[in-house]
């Protein structure tokens, strides 16, 4: 299909995209995510703003043991950064499988991270990284954490005259492992159910544990049974925990898999990332 008709703005600063940002107004950068909702007339924007080259949103720096990502950094960016690669492997090891080529290339984290499609790869990780997001709009910033950003699906805490500017991470624990594992969908590559873990040991035993599911739900969720696996070697009590972080959840259900498929194949996911991730911690 075709777009309805819109006015095009490039923005020349957050000062002009603020100016112009408004119940009919949508934002692009990557655009990889909004194109097929223009094209198919979910979205019916009045204006759309280009806010993909503003170099205030870009750029990959440390913030003391961490790390803040602008959000219009592109995913390629995101892959040739070997100090966020040292210090965070599950964003390049995600990062490696969203999209294709050109995907990578044009589309931006924070582009996905707003879009908040509750089967995307980049949200989980976001939940057990802890991390949290600079909004902004001409009233002035606010910070909220990934675990209260994510309403429902395509539902963010964003509100209509606010930006995603910037992804703050702390630093992870030392002796840190970090995984993902996913089950895609085949024609569209997005996760029919996917699991992000990270685990942290000392002295042979589980300090910090956390799990978060994608494509399983309405949006991306942390999974409360990870817990159980703090104080222990962990080997024996990840399938337990696995099973328990998917019990009682409302799955998803399309013509891709109905309820029970889509809840085995999270617990799955979860049990492999979980796995991985304790070993890598070891």
């Amino acid at each position: 299909m075709i777009p309805t008709s819109f006015e095009y703005v490039r923005a020349k600063n957050l000062s002009d995209a603020f100016k112009l940002l408004g119940k009919h107004a949508k934002v692009i950068a990557g655009g990889h995510s909004l194109l097929p909702l223009l094209r198919f007339r979910l979205a019916q924007p009045d204006t759309l703003i280009d806010i993909g080259q503003l170099p205030q949103l870009k750029g990959i720096k440390k913030a003391g043991g961490g790390m803040k990502i602008g959000a219009a950094t592109t995913y390629r960016e995101l892959l040739e950064s070997k100090e966020l690669k040292a210090l965070y492997p599950l964003i390049a090891e995600v990062t490696e499988h969203i999209g294709d080529l050109q995907v990578r290339n044009a589309g931006t984290i924070g582009g996905g991270l707003a879009h908040a499609d509750p089967a995307a790869d980049m949200p989980p990780v976001m939940l057990v990284l802890d991390a949290a997001f600079l909004l902004q709009s001409k009233a002035g910033k606010r910070t909220v954490s990934a675990r209260k950003f994510f309403k429902g699906p395509f539902t963010t805490a964003l509100k209509p005259n606010e930006l995603l500017t910037e992804i703050q991470l702390p630093a992870p624990p030392k002796r840190t492992g970090m995984a993902y594992a996913s089950f895609e969908q085949a024609a569209s590559g997005y996760a029919l159910a996917g699991a992000a873990a990270l685990i942290a040991v000392a002295n042979g035993m589980i300090t910090r544990a956390e799990l978060a599911f994608t494509g399983l739900a309405d949006t991306p969720f942390l999974a409360p049974a990870a817990a159980k696996l703090v104080g222990t070697a962990g080997d024996e009590l990840i399938s337990q925990v696995a099973a328990a972080a998917v019990a009682g959840v409302e799955a998803n259900d399309d013509i891709h898999a109905n309820p029970v498929y889509r809840a085995h194949l999270a617990t799955v996911a979860a049990r492999r990332a979980l796995t991985t991730a304790l070993g890598r911690a070891r």
